[in-house]
């Protein structure tokens, strides 16, 4: 593949930076794959780096490190949001019950609205299992905050696989 000129370097180099943050922004909405849309734009400009011949030993490992914090990005949410609904006291069954109902009616509405009506149904679930408000809140609480720390974590990896990525093209 011929190597881009000065003007098609810049225009992809803006054009994955663009995906890159629109999948940090992403990283707002729990079901939307932030990290992921971060990931693949690395992954696309590697591709094209090694067919242009542009790709060094450094830039392999810029890229190896982006990818092994793409694979933690993808697993520290659900390890945030069930540690935190574990504390409560929440069990599994309301857990995965309240995920599920986030899948599907971000499938069938909106990813936002599965987000602010999944407090709604754990707030439901927990209430039904228990018949109390108290824990019921308290569960719902701890996945508002689980909501909170998991878009902290995930802002903070991804801006950090941006980070990276901005390392390797400016180097």
């Amino acid at each position: 593949m011929a190597d881009f000129s000065l003007l098609g370097q810049a225009f992809f180099m803006a054009l994955t930076l663009t995906f890159m943050l629109v999948g940090l922004v992403g990283t707002l909405i729990p079901i939307f794959p932030g990290i992921v849309i971060i990931w693949l734009s690395t992954l696309v400009y590697a591709v094209f780096s090694a067919l242009a011949g542009t790709m060094t030993g450094w830039d392999w490992f810029l890229f190896a490190l982006i990818t092994l914090l793409a694979g933690f990005g993808t697993v520290i949410d659900n390890i945030i949001l069930a540690a935190k609904l574990r504390e409560s006291g929440t069990p599994w069954r309301s857990i995965i019950i309240t995920g599920a109902a986030l899948i599907l009616i971000s499938l069938f509405f909106t990813p936002l609205t599965g987000l602010l009506t999944s407090p709604l149904v754990l707030y439901l679930v927990e209430y039904l299992r228990l018949r109390e408000r108290g824990p019921a809140w308290a569960s719902t609480k701890a996945l508002l905050v689980g909501f909170g720390w998991t878009f902290l974590a995930l802002f903070a990896t991804g801006s950090l696989m941006i980070g990276l990525w901005l390392l390797w093209v400016l180097l």
